[in-house]
């Protein structure tokens, strides 16, 4: 294993996925590319609403690309092969990057917080169903309080 993608979003539980891609990475000395997908929610602030779209779209990838950052300085720097944010439909933005950075493996969480998730099915599931490539699901951590719908 050289490369391994790694899903991030803004969950709590995004950390439970960068540290069991960490421990992989060390374990196969595989790299990390860490990605993380923006989508515009359909619930936007109405001061956004004012702005441009190029704009809208400009700050959502902006904090993006600084939680990537936060993220990629927890991330020895002999594993890290990048980082990158980009606008798409989180599921396909994955299976894209991975074909993109050909990648060996995809770590992602199992589901994201939002209810929209639990309606439509999760990123982590259409990932499996639809990627190319290997794809390790981390669940959250038995004392998580998380219950899976």
């Amino acid at each position: 294993m050289k490369r391994i993608l790694v899903g991030l979003d803004a969950s709590p539980r995004a950390r439970d996925v960068l540290d069991a891609a960490i421990d992989l990475a060390r374990r196969t000395g595989a790299k990390l590319r860490l990605f993380r997908s923006v989508g515009l929610p359909p619930e936007l602030p109405a001061s956004l609403w004012s702005l441009p779209p190029a704009q809208v779209t400009e700050t959502f990838l902006a904090a993006a690309r600084e939680g990537l950052e936060a993220a990629a300085r927890t991330v020895p720097p002999e594993l890290l092969d990048g980082a990158t944010a980009q606008v798409g439909v989180a599921w396909d933005a994955i299976c894209n990057a991975a074909r993109e950075h050909d990648v060996d493996l995809i770590v992602i969480g199992s589901h994201g917080y939002g209810i929209l998730d639990r309606l439509i099915g999760t990123t982590a599931a259409k990932v499996v169903n639809h990627a190319d490539r290997s794809v390790l699901v981390v669940r959250p951590p038995p004392d998580a309080g998380v219950r899976d719908v």
